[in-house]
């Protein structure tokens, strides 16, 4: 006879094995981490984010990081990003997080319009595949390689697009953290007009994130609420392509799509977070720490994000979904500068 607590016991060990396999690459990216936030203290025009996962990036590529690093990295990369967003929740009131997402949603509405276009017209010029120029165009319009991701079980494409896409994504990402910024001040953006800019333009939350602190704080809460609300539209964007597969493929149009797997949950929680926020139950001596403390997880994961990255791979994926990536994001970049300056934001 099974004894009633074998199954917790089965649990508890279950849960002390993934710890134990997340905890050296855990531990490695906290301590590049920490250094690069300490620097980002100091240098403040590059920030603590930049360093991060440029740091990230030449130690992943200057010598092979053993295998066993590899899933605590990824923890670090996908779940503390996540942590940090909620964090930030909590220095944003919910009245304030209203006003931004409904300022932004009209630029979002329309460089997402743009994103899809472009990509599908210079897609066709290039000769790039269908299913990979909707896996571009999606990733840039909405949140990078989460968007991708998420329609993927709907798309059903060959792995290699699907790998094309990410790395493509990924390598524009990293341009934008370090471009974004530097032409920002160029044009004298102000802080809520580079966190407009950033938020709309940008593909990932992660790089969204880091551009935007790196610019300035207020920036940076900006660019987060403006990506948050853009990153929520990814559920009707997959409904509508998984009625279009439908459509296409009635044999097995839809059959995978789950609304409860590509809902993007921290999203729920930052709101959760904010309202705690706004109902006054965040002590004042608190607020200061607790957004400190979300900067450091975003250096974390931007850290962590930087460690992932392999510039072989990226170099490897072929020049026709680079430029297509290059094409759909300076579209995307271009519209939503158009688009302030046409409604005075600017």
């Amino acid at each position: 006879m099974t004894h009633p607590s074998a199954p917790a016991a089965v649990s508890n060990a279950s849960t002390a094995h993934r710890l134990a396999a997340r905890l050296p690459g855990l531990l490695l990216t906290v301590v590049l981490a920490a250094a690069a936030f300490a620097l980002g203290r100091r240098f403040t025009l590059v920030g603590g984010p930049v360093i991060g996962i440029v740091l990230g990036i030449v130690i992943a590529n200057a010598m092979s990081l053993p295998a066993r690093l590899r899933a605590g990295i990824q923890f670090a990369s996908k779940q503390v990003l996540q942590w940090s967003i909620i964090a930030l929740g909590f220095g944003l009131s919910l009245d304030q997080v209203a006003k931004t997402g409904l300022q932004s949603l009209s630029v979002t509405l329309v460089t997402m319009s743009v994103a899809f276009v472009a990509a599908w017209a210079l897609g066709r010029w290039l000769g790039v595949r269908d299913d990979l120029k909707i896996l571009i165009g999606v990733g840039t319009a909405i949140c990078g390689g989460s968007a991708i991701a998420a329609v993927t079980p709907i798309l059903r494409p060959d792995e290699h697009d699907t790998a094309f896409a990410i790395s493509t994504i990924f390598l524009f990402n990293l341009v934008a953290v370090l471009l974004f910024p530097l032409l920002g001040h160029l044009l004298h953006l102000s802080d809520l007009g580079f966190g407009l800019w950033a938020g709309t333009a940008i593909n990932d939350t992660s790089s969204v994130v880091a551009a935007g602190y790196s610019y300035s704080r207020a920036a940076g809460d900006f660019a987060t609420i403006v990506k948050l609300t853009r990153a929520t539209l990814i559920i009707p964007v997959c409904i509508a392509l998984a009625v279009a597969v439908a459509v296409r493929e009635k044999r097995r149009g839809g059959s995978d799509f789950k609304l409860s797997r590509i809902f993007p949950w921290f999203i729920l929680w930052f709101l959760v977070a904010s309202a705690v926020r706004s109902a006054g139950l965040v002590p004042v001596p608190l607020q200061a720490p607790l957004h400190v403390a979300a900067e450091f997880l975003i250096v974390v994961a931007l850290t962590a994000v930087g460690l992932s990255a392999n510039l072989r791979r990226m170099a490897a994926t072929g020049v026709r979904p680079i430029l297509l990536g290059l094409g759909v994001w300076a579209a995307v970049a271009v519209s939503s500068l158009v688009v302030q300056l046409a409604m005075g934001q600017l």
